[in-house]
């Protein structure tokens, strides 16, 4: 009888895990097209200052990369600032505000350059 149980309980399993799979990749696809739109949206506001990439320079000295940025905050903890607006110690940068459609996707692409 037990092993009939064990045998149940797998099956069940089974079948949530094969039920599940149709979903795996239209998540991974609007995980995509989020880091594809905050990518976009960092290159648009951002780039003229910062390296948005996983690679290059920041055009302005002082701005740092933003694959660098994990090393200081917990990128979601940029959420807030970037839905009410960042504001910085220097008068260079402009004062942005997104969407929370917005700050979903840049978040997304943030968290996917992040240096180790």
């Amino acid at each position: 009888m037990q092993k009939r149980s064990r045998c149940r309980r797998f099956g069940w399993a089974l079948a949530a895990a094969l039920a599940a799979m149709p979903l795996l990749p239209q998540a991974a696809a609007a995980q995509s097209s989020a880091q594809a739109r905050g990518e976009a949206l960092l290159q648009r506001h951002c780039a003229m200052c910062h390296a948005v990439g996983r690679r290059g320079t920041s055009p302005h000295a002082m701005a740092p990369p933003f694959r660098t940025l994990g090393r200081k905050y917990p990128i979601e903890s940029l959420e807030e600032g970037l839905a009410e607006g960042l504001m910085t110690g220097h008068p260079e940068m402009p004062e942005f505000r997104f969407s929370p459609r917005d700050v979903g996707a840049i978040v997304a692409y943030l968290n996917s350059v992040q240096e180790p």
